[in-house]
């Protein structure tokens, strides 16, 4: 797989290892976790594939990364955010084991930072990097999406962006219960699946059914209403800020205006991201977590 001196670049060879495999959502699947099989600097790195290959099993699952050319197809906006993801890994696998050349994408280059220092905070940059550099690149792409599937966008992207800020600024994710940040952060950590598998979050067909986006709130899990009004939505401008700080990405906090995600959801739309079910258990959540910490670490 490697690049010779003669052959193609890195960043030329990763594009046609991603494009084979462009069709072949179980190809796509194995490409991902083959990045993990590998050690790095003498250390195991395949605990950190368990969340990114749990979702991208729901993402087969319910048929986003299908085929565009089929009676049930794809979704271009999912199958292109993984493609991204896909090839900033194999870029990186090429440069770290010994091909000539520099990265060609920021992501690129954290994920040659993490394979350098394997550690929960180095994989989040690398990880949230390359999503974030998909959302942003395939912006062109949303309108061809359903209302519900734009709603979720917003919704993946800000539990993906949670997830890091649990680790890396636990103070700001969890306030008083900061401590816990960094056991409930830690990618290889079958807590951390709550937030970026997000399987019990995003629904399992694409594309979904013509509901209504009331009917899809009421439906929530209660707890993950909870967690979602009563933790993350007080710290929502706060965590695209801390983002866009800790990924060297400015854009990332022009995702967010006066505290509701607006990638793909219309501002105007802004009720969705309150609610006023489950008051007692949101408020006494509020109170035992205490107000965000500003952008404290």
């Amino acid at each position: 797989m490697l690049a010779d001196g003669d052959g193609p670049t890195p960043a030329a060879a990763a594009d046609r290892v991603v494009a084979a495999v462009r069709d072949d959502p179980a190809r796509r699947l194995r490409l991902a976790a083959d990045f993990y099989d590998q050690r790095a600097c003498g250390r195991d790195i395949r605990g950190y594939r368990r969340a990114e290959i749990a979702f991208m099993r729901w993402q087969i699952r319910c048929g986003v990364l299908s085929p565009l050319d089929t009676d049930q197809p794809g979704s271009p906006w999912w199958r292109a955010v993984n493609e991204g993801l896909l090839r900033d890994t194999v870029e990186a696998d090429l440069l770290f084991n010994g091909a000539p050349g520099t990265p060609t994408t920021a992501g690129v280059g954290l994920w040659l930072t993490f394979l350098a220092d394997p550690t929960p905070r180095t994989w989040y940059r690398a990880h949230n990097a390359s999503i974030v550099d998909g959302y942003l690149r395939h912006r062109d792409l949303v309108a061809e999406e359903g209302p519900l599937e734009r709603f979720f966008m917003d919704v993946a992207l800000l539990r993906v962006l949670y997830a890091q800020c649990l680790l890396i600024r636990p103070r700001l994710a969890l306030g008083r219960l900061a401590v816990l940040g960094r056991l409930l952060g830690d990618p290889r950590r079958r807590a951390a699946d709550l937030f970026l598998s997000l399987q019990n979050v995003l629904p399992n067909v694409y594309p979904l059914a013509q509901t209504g986006i009331d009917k899809v709130l009421a439906d929530e899990n209660y707890l993950a209403r909870v967690m979602d009004y009563g933790v993350i939505a007080p710290r929502i401008a706060h965590l695209y800020r801390s983002a866009a700080d800790d990924l060297n990405e400015p854009r990332v906090a022009q995702l967010c205006t006066d505290e509701f995600p607006v990638y793909a959801w219309p501002y105007e739309q802004r009720y969705v991201w309150r609610t006023d079910r489950s008051p007692i258990a949101i408020a006494l959540v509020r109170a035992v977590v205490g107000r965000p910490a500003g952008a404290d670490r």
